[in-house]
């Protein structure tokens, strides 16, 4: 199995690291039920399952 000949330097590994950044989730409020949620995601409000604003599920799924 290859191995490293030398030490990769602390500026090096830096370098590649530098991309991994925490990014904050953008939330949007609902046009339709009024509620908070992260965009581009369904959310259940009520029991009923809405996405874009539209009701997608009568019954939200149960969660594992």
């Amino acid at each position: 199995m290859p191995n490293p000949k030398r030490r990769h330097s602390q500026q090096r590994s830096a370098k590649r690291r530098t991309h991994y950044t925490a990014v904050t989730v953008t939330l949007t409020k609902d046009s339709t039920t009024g509620e908070i949620h992260p965009r581009h995601r369904a959310h259940v409000s009520e029991g009923k399952l809405y996405y874009k604003g539209k009701l997608v599920a009568e019954k939200a799924p149960l969660k594992a």
